[in-house]
């Protein structure tokens, strides 16, 4: 977890992120931040996560060195009236107005499970991800798109609902990236590196990391 909830000295509006989770079930890699420019970023869990109710036991689990926008949105599974019953409304929800068995309210939605979020991701401004969905490492999801469906790595997608743009780099580049998990490495590697990854040198990026592998 990280030690400072501010990567900038001044600069309230950007946070990192598990500096500032309370719920178990909300999981936050280092370094993943969260900008808002609207409301305080520290009520992420409040105004972020929602319809996250203990009930489902479902998990949002981000990943390292993710950068969220402002406004980003996901929605759990309470958000989901069941598509099996003949009527939209959540009657099981209203289990005492309708007397129904209280043990059968979770009958008023589709439980698909938990919200993945890999690492190196990026989402954009006042993107909403569904319940269910996997994202993969490096991918892209454009501004106010809706994810509906799992999102390949190294992938860029939008829309409503978002499908694929394109995807980054060529399979021979996302092979290497997937392989190398840089985001997995010690900090003062990464800072060693970062020369290669921001200018997008994938191939010096192998040759130091082959480098140190014959160090050892």
């Amino acid at each position: 977890m990280m030690n400072k909830i501010y990567p900038h000295k001044g600069d309230k509006q950007t946070i990192y992120l598990n500096s500032v989770i309370k719920d178990p079930s909300i999981i936050v890699g280092d370094y993943t931040i969260y900008n808002d420019f609207v409301s305080d970023p520290i009520h992420f869990e409040k105004n972020n996560v929602l319809y996250h109710y203990p009930i489902n036991r479902e998990r949002l689990i981000i990943g390292k060195f993710c950068s969220i926008a402002c406004g980003t949105k996901f929605l759990f599974n309470c958000a989901n009236h069941t598509l099996k019953s003949l009527s939209t409304y959540t009657f099981p929800l209203f289990y005492d107005e309708w007397n129904l068995e209280k043990s059968d309210v979770a009958k008023a939605w589709d439980n698909k499970g938990d919200i993945i979020i890999g690492n190196d991701v990026w989402i954009g401004y006042e993107a909403v991800i569904m319940a269910g969905v996997n994202i993969g490492d490096g991918a892209i999801i454009a501004a106010h798109a809706v994810v509906t469906k799992d999102v390949a790595p190294y992938t860029i997608v939008g829309g409503v609902p978002a499908r694929p743009i394109r995807k980054r780099f060529d399979d021979g580049v996302i092979q290497k990236l997937e392989t190398l998990k840089w985001w997995e490495w010690p900090i003062n590697k990464i800072r060693q590196c970062l020369p290669h990854i921001i200018n997008g040198d994938i191939d010096e990026l192998l040759k130091y990391q082959k480098n140190e592998y014959f160090k050892r």
